[in-house]
Protein backbone atom coordinates (compact mmCIF):
# COMPACT_ATOMS: atom_id res chain seq x y z
CA UNK A 1 0.00 0.00 0.00
CA UNK A 2 2.93 1.95 1.04
CA UNK A 3 4.61 1.27 -2.41
CA UNK A 4 1.48 2.96 -4.35
CA UNK A 5 1.41 5.56 -2.43
CA UNK A 6 4.59 6.51 -3.16
CA UNK A 7 4.36 6.12 -6.74
CA UNK A 8 0.73 7.71 -6.62
CA UNK A 9 3.03 10.82 -5.02
CA UNK A 10 5.86 10.98 -7.29
CA UNK A 11 3.21 11.11 -10.63
CA UNK A 12 1.50 14.09 -8.94
CA UNK A 13 5.25 15.54 -7.96
CA UNK A 14 6.04 15.39 -11.79
CA UNK A 15 2.68 16.82 -12.84
CA UNK A 16 3.44 19.83 -10.91
CA UNK A 17 6.91 20.00 -12.70
CA UNK A 18 5.39 19.86 -16.04
CA UNK A 19 3.13 22.47 -14.84
CA UNK A 20 6.15 24.69 -13.32
CA UNK A 21 7.98 23.94 -16.51
CA UNK A 22 5.32 24.75 -18.48
CA UNK A 23 4.20 27.88 -16.79
CA UNK A 24 8.18 29.01 -16.90
CA UNK A 25 8.30 28.54 -20.47
CA UNK A 26 4.80 31.09 -21.56
CA UNK A 27 6.16 33.40 -19.14
CA UNK A 28 9.80 33.97 -19.60
CA UNK A 29 10.87 32.07 -23.18
CA UNK A 30 7.80 32.35 -25.35
CA UNK A 31 6.12 35.25 -23.90
CA UNK A 32 7.47 37.53 -26.56
CA UNK A 33 6.27 35.47 -29.31
CA UNK A 34 3.00 35.48 -27.74
CA UNK A 35 2.90 39.37 -27.33
CA UNK A 36 3.98 40.09 -30.80
CA UNK A 37 1.24 37.05 -31.92
CA UNK A 38 -1.50 38.71 -34.34
CA UNK A 39 -4.22 36.22 -32.88
CA UNK A 40 -3.28 38.16 -29.61
CA UNK A 41 -6.43 40.25 -29.06
CA UNK A 42 -4.73 42.99 -27.13
CA UNK A 43 -2.81 43.96 -30.51
CA UNK A 44 -5.98 44.79 -32.40
CA UNK A 45 -6.23 48.67 -32.00
CA UNK A 46 -2.22 48.04 -34.23
CA UNK A 47 -3.09 45.46 -35.90
CA UNK A 48 -6.45 45.67 -38.29
CA UNK A 49 -6.80 43.30 -40.04
CA UNK A 50 -8.06 40.99 -37.30
CA UNK A 51 -10.81 42.78 -36.56
CA UNK A 52 -13.50 44.43 -38.82
CA UNK A 53 -12.90 48.19 -37.95
CA UNK A 54 -16.05 50.64 -38.37
CA UNK A 55 -16.82 52.91 -41.41
CA UNK A 56 -16.07 56.32 -42.10
CA UNK A 57 -18.28 58.18 -44.31
CA UNK A 58 -19.21 61.26 -45.25
CA UNK A 59 -21.95 63.59 -44.61
CA UNK A 60 -24.58 62.38 -47.56
CA UNK A 61 -23.28 58.43 -47.01
CA UNK A 62 -20.35 57.86 -49.25
CA UNK A 63 -18.31 55.12 -48.02
CA UNK A 64 -14.40 56.67 -47.32
CA UNK A 65 -13.18 53.58 -45.15
CA UNK A 66 -14.24 50.14 -44.22
CA UNK A 67 -13.08 46.97 -44.12
CA UNK A 68 -13.66 43.89 -45.94
CA UNK A 69 -13.54 40.22 -45.50
CA UNK A 70 -10.63 37.98 -46.61
CA UNK A 71 -10.19 34.27 -47.37
CA UNK A 72 -6.95 34.31 -45.03
CA UNK A 73 -7.41 33.46 -42.17
CA UNK A 74 -3.77 35.09 -40.34
CA UNK A 75 -5.65 38.82 -42.04
CA UNK A 76 -9.22 38.10 -41.96
CA UNK A 77 -9.92 41.73 -43.13
CA UNK A 78 -8.55 44.01 -45.38
CA UNK A 79 -8.95 47.62 -44.76
CA UNK A 80 -10.49 49.33 -48.13
CA UNK A 81 -10.19 53.49 -49.26
CA UNK A 82 -12.75 53.70 -51.82
CA UNK A 83 -11.77 57.07 -52.31
CA UNK A 84 -8.37 57.16 -52.47
CA UNK A 85 -6.35 59.89 -52.60
CA UNK A 86 -9.28 62.28 -52.73
CA UNK A 87 -9.72 62.16 -48.82
CA UNK A 88 -6.47 60.37 -48.10
CA UNK A 89 -4.97 63.75 -46.22
CA UNK A 90 -7.74 63.49 -43.83
CA UNK A 91 -9.35 59.49 -43.52
CA UNK A 92 -5.67 58.70 -42.99
CA UNK A 93 -4.65 55.21 -43.27
CA UNK A 94 -4.69 51.95 -40.66
CA UNK A 95 -1.26 49.60 -41.32
CA UNK A 96 0.18 46.73 -39.43
CA UNK A 97 3.61 48.47 -39.89
CA UNK A 98 3.11 52.27 -39.59
CA UNK A 99 -0.23 52.32 -37.43
CA UNK A 100 -3.40 54.54 -37.70
CA UNK A 101 -3.02 58.04 -39.44
CA UNK A 102 -5.24 60.96 -39.49
CA UNK A 103 -9.43 60.18 -38.56
CA UNK A 104 -8.37 56.81 -38.35
CA UNK A 105 -6.14 57.44 -35.29
CA UNK A 106 -8.46 60.38 -33.99
CA UNK A 107 -11.34 57.77 -33.81
CA UNK A 108 -9.75 54.78 -32.99
CA UNK A 109 -11.41 53.63 -29.95
CA UNK A 110 -14.45 53.82 -32.02
CA UNK A 111 -13.30 52.40 -34.95
CA UNK A 112 -11.58 49.49 -33.44
CA UNK A 113 -13.61 46.57 -32.27
CA UNK A 114 -14.98 46.71 -28.87
CA UNK A 115 -16.72 45.43 -25.95
CA UNK A 116 -20.90 46.17 -26.74
CA UNK A 117 -23.40 46.94 -23.87
CA UNK A 118 -24.91 43.78 -23.77
CA UNK A 119 -28.38 42.96 -24.84
CA UNK A 120 -29.14 39.45 -23.41
CA UNK A 121 -28.25 37.38 -20.67
CA UNK A 122 -26.27 35.77 -23.07
CA UNK A 123 -24.29 38.60 -23.92
CA UNK A 124 -23.72 39.43 -20.04
CA UNK A 125 -22.61 35.73 -19.68
CA UNK A 126 -20.41 36.26 -23.22
CA UNK A 127 -19.31 39.98 -24.63
CA UNK A 128 -19.57 40.69 -27.86
CA UNK A 129 -17.62 42.92 -29.98
CA UNK A 130 -17.82 45.59 -32.41
CA UNK A 131 -16.85 48.66 -34.13
CA UNK A 132 -18.68 51.85 -34.52
CA UNK A 133 -18.97 54.25 -37.62
CA UNK A 134 -18.28 57.64 -38.12
CA UNK A 135 -20.16 59.72 -40.14
CA UNK A 136 -17.87 63.57 -41.36
CA UNK A 137 -19.18 66.51 -41.67
CA UNK A 138 -17.40 66.40 -45.39
CA UNK A 139 -19.01 66.89 -48.73
CA UNK A 140 -17.48 64.82 -51.33
CA UNK A 141 -18.63 66.69 -54.28
CA UNK A 142 -17.33 69.67 -53.15
CA UNK A 143 -13.73 68.14 -52.33
CA UNK A 144 -14.24 67.32 -55.89
CA UNK A 145 -14.32 70.29 -57.07
CA UNK A 146 -11.53 71.73 -55.19
CA UNK A 147 -9.24 68.72 -56.29
CA UNK A 148 -10.10 69.89 -59.71
CA UNK A 149 -10.04 73.58 -59.91
CA UNK A 150 -6.55 73.71 -57.84
CA UNK A 151 -6.11 71.50 -61.34
CA UNK A 152 -2.87 69.44 -60.15
CA UNK A 153 -0.72 72.40 -58.58
CA UNK A 154 0.51 72.27 -54.63
CA UNK A 155 -2.09 74.07 -52.43
CA UNK A 156 -5.05 73.56 -50.25
CA UNK A 157 -9.17 74.28 -50.21
CA UNK A 158 -10.63 74.53 -46.47
CA UNK A 159 -14.55 75.54 -46.40
CA UNK A 160 -16.72 75.55 -43.36
CA UNK A 161 -20.00 76.56 -42.13
CA UNK A 162 -19.12 79.90 -40.66
CA UNK A 163 -22.44 79.39 -38.15
CA UNK A 164 -21.48 76.05 -36.92
CA UNK A 165 -17.47 75.35 -37.89
CA UNK A 166 -19.01 72.02 -39.81
CA UNK A 167 -16.01 71.52 -42.21
CA UNK A 168 -17.27 70.87 -45.66
CA UNK A 169 -14.07 70.70 -47.43
CA UNK A 170 -10.48 70.28 -47.03
CA UNK A 171 -8.37 68.70 -49.50
CA UNK A 172 -4.66 69.32 -50.10
CA UNK A 173 -2.14 68.78 -52.85
CA UNK A 174 0.26 66.56 -52.71
CA UNK A 175 -1.59 63.64 -51.60
CA UNK A 176 -1.07 60.49 -51.62
CA UNK A 177 -2.66 56.71 -52.32
CA UNK A 178 -3.59 55.08 -49.36
CA UNK A 179 -4.01 51.16 -50.34
CA UNK A 180 -0.45 50.13 -50.71
CA UNK A 181 -0.46 50.62 -46.75
CA UNK A 182 -3.45 47.99 -46.08
CA UNK A 183 -1.28 45.12 -48.10
CA UNK A 184 0.17 42.25 -45.95
CA UNK A 185 3.08 42.58 -47.88
CA UNK A 186 5.59 44.68 -45.45
CA UNK A 187 7.74 45.51 -48.63
CA UNK A 188 4.70 46.79 -50.47
CA UNK A 189 4.14 48.76 -47.17
CA UNK A 190 7.92 50.22 -46.73
CA UNK A 191 7.60 51.57 -50.06
CA UNK A 192 4.78 53.12 -49.80
CA UNK A 193 6.20 54.59 -46.33
CA UNK A 194 8.85 55.98 -48.09
CA UNK A 195 7.48 57.38 -50.85
CA UNK A 196 4.95 59.36 -49.13
CA UNK A 197 7.62 60.77 -47.24
CA UNK A 198 9.49 62.24 -50.41
CA UNK A 199 9.39 65.47 -51.24
CA UNK A 200 8.01 67.29 -54.65
CA UNK A 201 9.75 69.80 -56.23
CA UNK A 202 8.15 72.50 -54.45
CA UNK A 203 9.67 70.58 -51.05
CA UNK A 204 6.01 69.44 -50.01
CA UNK A 205 6.05 65.76 -48.92
CA UNK A 206 2.30 63.89 -50.36
CA UNK A 207 1.95 62.37 -46.42
CA UNK A 208 -0.06 64.79 -44.05
CA UNK A 209 -2.21 67.36 -44.98
CA UNK A 210 -0.66 71.00 -46.44
CA UNK A 211 -4.61 72.60 -45.12
CA UNK A 212 -3.39 72.20 -41.13
CA UNK A 213 0.09 71.01 -41.44
CA UNK A 214 1.57 74.11 -43.48
CA UNK A 215 1.88 77.89 -42.96
CA UNK A 216 2.75 80.45 -45.37
CA UNK A 217 2.69 84.24 -45.59
CA UNK A 218 -0.63 85.05 -45.73
CA UNK A 219 -0.27 88.42 -47.77
CA UNK A 220 -3.06 90.75 -47.89
CA UNK A 221 -5.41 88.17 -46.41
CA UNK A 222 -4.36 89.71 -42.93
CA UNK A 223 -5.60 92.98 -43.37
CA UNK A 224 -9.04 91.27 -42.73
CA UNK A 225 -6.99 91.15 -39.50
CA UNK A 226 -5.41 94.18 -38.87
CA UNK A 227 -8.76 95.98 -39.78
CA UNK A 228 -10.61 94.41 -37.33
CA UNK A 229 -7.68 95.37 -35.15
CA UNK A 230 -8.47 98.90 -35.32
CA UNK A 231 -12.34 98.26 -35.51
CA UNK A 232 -12.00 96.63 -32.08
CA UNK A 233 -9.11 98.95 -30.22
CA UNK A 234 -8.75 102.34 -32.05
CA UNK A 235 -12.42 103.04 -34.25
CA UNK A 236 -11.18 106.31 -35.62
CA UNK A 237 -8.26 105.31 -38.08
CA UNK A 238 -11.25 103.98 -39.90
CA UNK A 239 -11.51 107.58 -40.80
CA UNK A 240 -8.13 107.72 -41.30
CA UNK A 241 -6.93 109.74 -44.31
CA UNK A 242 -3.76 108.45 -46.35
CA UNK A 243 -2.83 110.28 -49.45
CA UNK A 244 -2.10 107.98 -52.21
CA UNK A 245 1.16 107.36 -52.22
CA UNK A 246 3.45 104.89 -54.40
CA UNK A 247 5.99 103.80 -51.62
CA UNK A 248 6.34 105.03 -47.65
CA UNK A 249 9.27 105.17 -45.88
CA UNK A 250 8.81 103.28 -42.59
CA UNK A 251 10.44 104.44 -39.14
CA UNK A 252 14.35 103.18 -38.12
CA UNK A 253 14.98 102.66 -41.66
CA UNK A 254 16.11 103.83 -44.94
CA UNK A 255 14.26 101.02 -47.30
CA UNK A 256 10.87 102.36 -48.43
CA UNK A 257 7.36 99.63 -48.83
CA UNK A 258 6.03 99.97 -52.20
CA UNK A 259 2.82 99.18 -53.39
CA UNK A 260 2.32 95.84 -55.48
CA UNK A 261 2.90 96.82 -59.10
CA UNK A 262 4.41 100.11 -58.08
CA UNK A 263 0.77 102.10 -58.45
CA UNK A 264 -0.41 104.96 -56.25
CA UNK A 265 -2.95 104.13 -53.08
CA UNK A 266 -4.79 105.94 -50.21
CA UNK A 267 -7.28 106.81 -48.79
CA UNK A 268 -9.47 105.44 -46.10
CA UNK A 269 -9.73 102.09 -45.26
CA UNK A 270 -13.11 101.74 -46.85
CA UNK A 271 -10.73 102.74 -50.04
CA UNK A 272 -7.36 101.26 -49.40
CA UNK A 273 -8.96 97.74 -48.55
CA UNK A 274 -10.29 97.24 -51.49
CA UNK A 275 -7.79 97.96 -53.69
CA UNK A 276 -5.60 96.15 -50.61
CA UNK A 277 -3.15 99.08 -50.50
CA UNK A 278 0.23 97.99 -48.99
CA UNK A 279 1.83 102.01 -47.97
CA UNK A 280 -1.59 102.68 -46.59
CA UNK A 281 -2.19 99.52 -44.37
CA UNK A 282 1.84 99.51 -43.32
CA UNK A 283 1.60 103.22 -42.38
CA UNK A 284 -2.55 102.47 -40.36
CA UNK A 285 -0.69 99.50 -38.53
CA UNK A 286 1.81 101.25 -36.76
CA UNK A 287 -0.74 103.90 -35.85
CA UNK A 288 -2.79 100.94 -34.72
CA UNK A 289 0.36 99.45 -32.54
CA UNK A 290 1.87 96.55 -31.84
CA UNK A 291 0.07 95.77 -28.57
CA UNK A 292 -3.64 96.49 -30.19
CA UNK A 293 -2.45 93.97 -33.27
CA UNK A 294 -0.88 91.25 -31.38
CA UNK A 295 -3.91 91.26 -29.37
CA UNK A 296 -6.02 90.96 -31.96
CA UNK A 297 -4.16 88.19 -33.93
CA UNK A 298 -4.23 86.18 -30.87
CA UNK A 299 -8.03 86.74 -30.60
CA UNK A 300 -8.63 85.35 -34.06
CA UNK A 301 -6.67 82.40 -32.65
CA UNK A 302 -2.85 82.52 -34.53
CA UNK A 303 -0.22 81.51 -32.15
CA UNK A 304 -2.51 78.91 -30.95
CA UNK A 305 -3.46 75.57 -32.42
CA UNK A 306 -7.10 75.23 -33.50
CA UNK A 307 -9.01 72.68 -32.24
CA UNK A 308 -9.89 70.82 -34.69
CA UNK A 309 -10.68 66.68 -34.36
CA UNK A 310 -7.46 66.16 -36.52
CA UNK A 311 -3.94 64.48 -35.54
CA UNK A 312 -0.75 66.82 -36.49
CA UNK A 313 -2.32 69.96 -36.83
CA UNK A 314 0.33 73.47 -36.63
CA UNK A 315 -0.44 76.54 -34.87
CA UNK A 316 -0.17 79.70 -37.69
CA UNK A 317 2.02 82.78 -36.34
CA UNK A 318 2.23 86.22 -35.34
CA UNK A 319 5.28 87.76 -34.06
CA UNK A 320 5.46 88.85 -30.09
CA UNK A 321 4.35 92.35 -29.38
CA UNK A 322 7.91 92.88 -27.70
CA UNK A 323 9.36 92.22 -31.34
CA UNK A 324 7.06 94.72 -33.11
CA UNK A 325 7.58 97.38 -30.71
CA UNK A 326 11.18 97.14 -31.06
CA UNK A 327 11.08 97.34 -34.50
CA UNK A 328 8.54 99.52 -36.35
CA UNK A 329 9.04 98.20 -40.10
CA UNK A 330 8.47 94.57 -39.04
CA UNK A 331 5.11 95.98 -37.58
CA UNK A 332 4.21 97.90 -40.60
CA UNK A 333 4.80 94.72 -42.48
CA UNK A 334 3.72 92.44 -40.40
CA UNK A 335 0.40 94.40 -40.77
CA UNK A 336 0.21 93.97 -44.16
CA UNK A 337 0.83 90.04 -43.60
CA UNK A 338 4.51 90.06 -44.37
CA UNK A 339 7.90 89.53 -42.39
CA UNK A 340 7.28 86.13 -40.18
CA UNK A 341 3.64 86.34 -40.31
CA UNK A 342 2.48 82.65 -41.63
CA UNK A 343 -0.48 81.24 -41.41
CA UNK A 344 -2.77 77.89 -42.34
CA UNK A 345 -5.36 77.57 -44.62
CA UNK A 346 -7.36 76.39 -41.61
CA UNK A 347 -6.35 79.24 -39.78
CA UNK A 348 -7.49 82.01 -42.66
CA UNK A 349 -10.62 79.82 -42.76
CA UNK A 350 -11.58 80.53 -39.54
CA UNK A 351 -11.13 84.55 -40.28
CA UNK A 352 -13.07 84.57 -42.92
CA UNK A 353 -15.89 82.38 -41.17
CA UNK A 354 -15.29 85.45 -38.03
CA UNK A 355 -16.21 87.89 -39.89
CA UNK A 356 -19.22 86.01 -41.78
CA UNK A 357 -20.15 84.61 -38.45
CA UNK A 358 -20.03 88.16 -36.20
CA UNK A 359 -17.17 87.68 -34.83
CA UNK A 360 -17.61 84.43 -33.28
CA UNK A 361 -15.35 81.78 -34.55
CA UNK A 362 -16.97 78.39 -33.91
CA UNK A 363 -14.63 75.26 -33.13
CA UNK A 364 -14.12 73.76 -36.63
CA UNK A 365 -14.91 69.89 -36.67
CA UNK A 366 -14.94 67.13 -39.35
CA UNK A 367 -17.19 64.50 -36.90
CA UNK A 368 -20.60 64.83 -36.95
CA UNK A 369 -21.82 61.46 -35.24
CA UNK A 370 -20.58 58.42 -34.09
CA UNK A 371 -23.05 55.46 -34.95
CA UNK A 372 -23.05 51.89 -33.02
CA UNK A 373 -23.33 48.29 -35.09
CA UNK A 374 -27.13 48.36 -34.79
CA UNK A 375 -27.39 52.43 -35.90
CA UNK A 376 -28.00 53.63 -32.31
CA UNK A 377 -26.34 57.17 -32.24
CA UNK A 378 -23.46 57.01 -29.46
CA UNK A 379 -21.74 59.95 -29.80
CA UNK A 380 -22.80 63.64 -31.86
CA UNK A 381 -20.98 66.55 -32.13
CA UNK A 382 -22.19 69.64 -30.57
CA UNK A 383 -21.56 72.98 -31.78
CA UNK A 384 -19.29 75.44 -29.89
CA UNK A 385 -17.86 78.76 -29.96
CA UNK A 386 -14.02 79.33 -29.98
CA UNK A 387 -12.88 82.28 -30.43
CA UNK A 388 -14.94 86.11 -30.05
CA UNK A 389 -12.66 88.48 -32.10
CA UNK A 390 -14.85 91.19 -32.18
CA UNK A 391 -18.58 91.78 -31.54
CA UNK A 392 -21.24 91.34 -33.93
CA UNK A 393 -22.03 95.09 -34.94
CA UNK A 394 -17.80 95.27 -34.84
CA UNK A 395 -17.62 92.24 -37.47
CA UNK A 396 -20.76 94.31 -39.36
CA UNK A 397 -18.33 97.29 -40.41
CA UNK A 398 -15.89 94.76 -41.85
CA UNK A 399 -18.15 92.75 -44.45
CA UNK A 400 -19.01 95.91 -46.73
CA UNK A 401 -15.53 96.18 -46.98
CA UNK A 402 -14.83 92.69 -48.33
CA UNK A 403 -17.81 92.71 -50.52
CA UNK A 404 -16.45 96.07 -52.18
CA UNK A 405 -13.38 93.65 -52.91
CA UNK A 406 -14.95 91.60 -55.23
CA UNK A 407 -18.01 94.63 -56.37
CA UNK A 408 -15.00 97.21 -57.45
CA UNK A 409 -11.40 95.62 -55.88
CA UNK A 410 -8.76 93.47 -55.86
CA UNK A 411 -11.42 90.28 -57.00
CA UNK A 412 -13.22 92.30 -59.25
CA UNK A 413 -14.88 90.06 -62.18
CA UNK A 414 -14.46 87.17 -60.31
CA UNK A 415 -17.50 85.88 -59.21
CA UNK A 416 -21.34 86.77 -60.54
CA UNK A 417 -22.84 89.76 -58.77
CA UNK A 418 -25.67 86.48 -57.95
CA UNK A 419 -23.13 84.83 -55.57
CA UNK A 420 -23.22 87.77 -53.15
CA UNK A 421 -19.19 87.55 -52.25
CA UNK A 422 -17.28 88.85 -49.34
CA UNK A 423 -13.66 88.52 -50.11
CA UNK A 424 -10.50 89.54 -49.67
CA UNK A 425 -7.05 88.56 -52.02
CA UNK A 426 -3.63 88.32 -50.64
CA UNK A 427 -0.14 87.51 -52.98
CA UNK A 428 2.86 87.73 -50.30
CA UNK A 429 6.51 88.24 -51.53
CA UNK A 430 8.50 84.76 -50.67
CA UNK A 431 11.57 86.03 -51.58
CA UNK A 432 13.20 82.53 -51.43
CA UNK A 433 15.50 80.75 -53.47
CA UNK A 434 13.24 79.17 -55.68
CA UNK A 435 12.02 80.30 -59.03
CA UNK A 436 8.79 80.79 -58.05
CA UNK A 437 7.65 84.44 -55.59
CA UNK A 438 4.50 84.40 -54.42
CA UNK A 439 1.74 82.62 -52.15
CA UNK A 440 -1.58 83.24 -53.71
CA UNK A 441 -4.42 83.33 -51.57
CA UNK A 442 -7.93 84.70 -51.32
CA UNK A 443 -10.57 83.75 -48.31
CA UNK A 444 -14.04 84.42 -49.25
CA UNK A 445 -17.81 83.98 -47.71
CA UNK A 446 -21.02 84.00 -49.05
CA UNK A 447 -23.56 84.84 -49.65
CA UNK A 448 -22.38 88.14 -47.62
CA UNK A 449 -26.00 88.91 -46.47
CA UNK A 450 -26.33 85.24 -45.08
CA UNK A 451 -23.33 83.39 -45.00
CA UNK A 452 -23.35 79.77 -45.15
CA UNK A 453 -19.64 78.93 -46.61
CA UNK A 454 -16.50 80.71 -45.31
CA UNK A 455 -13.81 79.31 -47.41
CA UNK A 456 -9.51 79.80 -47.90
CA UNK A 457 -7.76 78.77 -50.82
CA UNK A 458 -3.94 78.45 -50.43
CA UNK A 459 -1.72 77.91 -53.69
CA UNK A 460 2.01 78.76 -52.55
CA UNK A 461 5.59 79.30 -54.38
CA UNK A 462 3.93 80.83 -57.58
CA UNK A 463 5.99 82.99 -60.17
CA UNK A 464 6.72 86.70 -59.17
CA UNK A 465 4.09 87.95 -61.82
CA UNK A 466 0.85 86.17 -59.88
CA UNK A 467 -1.81 87.18 -58.22
CA UNK A 468 -3.95 85.99 -55.66
CA UNK A 469 -7.19 87.31 -57.37
CA UNK A 470 -5.28 85.51 -61.14
CA UNK A 471 -4.30 82.26 -59.11
CA UNK A 472 -6.85 81.28 -55.99
CA UNK A 473 -9.45 83.69 -57.16
CA UNK A 474 -10.82 80.97 -59.99
CA UNK A 475 -10.73 77.71 -57.48
CA UNK A 476 -12.36 79.76 -54.77
CA UNK A 477 -14.84 80.57 -57.67
CA UNK A 478 -15.41 76.86 -58.20
CA UNK A 479 -15.90 75.95 -54.70
CA UNK A 480 -18.35 78.93 -53.77
CA UNK A 481 -20.30 78.55 -56.41
CA UNK A 482 -20.43 74.86 -56.16
CA UNK A 483 -21.00 75.26 -52.58
CA UNK A 484 -24.13 77.87 -53.13
CA UNK A 485 -25.60 75.42 -55.76
CA UNK A 486 -25.74 72.40 -54.13
CA UNK A 487 -27.14 74.45 -50.66
CA UNK A 488 -29.89 75.43 -53.75
CA UNK A 489 -30.59 71.67 -54.92
CA UNK A 490 -28.65 72.52 -58.08
CA UNK A 491 -26.53 70.99 -60.25
CA UNK A 492 -22.83 71.47 -58.14
CA UNK A 493 -20.89 72.90 -61.23
CA UNK A 494 -22.85 76.11 -60.72
CA UNK A 495 -23.08 78.41 -63.27
CA UNK A 496 -19.55 77.31 -64.38
CA UNK A 497 -17.87 75.13 -66.96
CA UNK A 498 -14.54 75.58 -66.10
CA UNK A 499 -15.43 73.72 -62.74
CA UNK A 500 -15.99 70.10 -63.38
CA UNK A 501 -16.73 67.37 -60.16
Amino acid sequence: MSRRLSVLASVILLLFVLIAAQSAWVQFFHSPALNASIENPRNASTNSTQYQRGEILTADGTVLAQSVATSSRVNPWRRIYPLGALFSGVVGFTSTAQGNWALEAQYNNYLEAHPQPAQSLEQVLAPTKGSDSVTLTLSPTLQRIARSALAGRDGSVVAIVPSTGDVLAMYSNPTFNPVPFTSFDSKVQGAAWRSVNKKDKEGFPPLGLMATQQTFFPGSTFKVVTTAGIVAYKPALMNYYIKPLVSTALPDTTKRLFNDGNTACGGTIAQMLPQSCDPGYALLGIQLGAQDLTTEANAFGLNEVPPIDLPGVVSSFFPAESNLAANPPFLAYSAIGQEDVSVTALQNALVAAAIANGGTIMTPHLMSYVSAPDGTVVARYKDSAWKHPLTAAQAALIVPLMENVVKEGTAYGIFLPADDVAAKTGTAQVGNKLTNDTDDWMIAFAPATNPTIAVAVSIPYQNYSATGATIAGPVMKCVIEGALAMQAGLPATGTSTTCPT
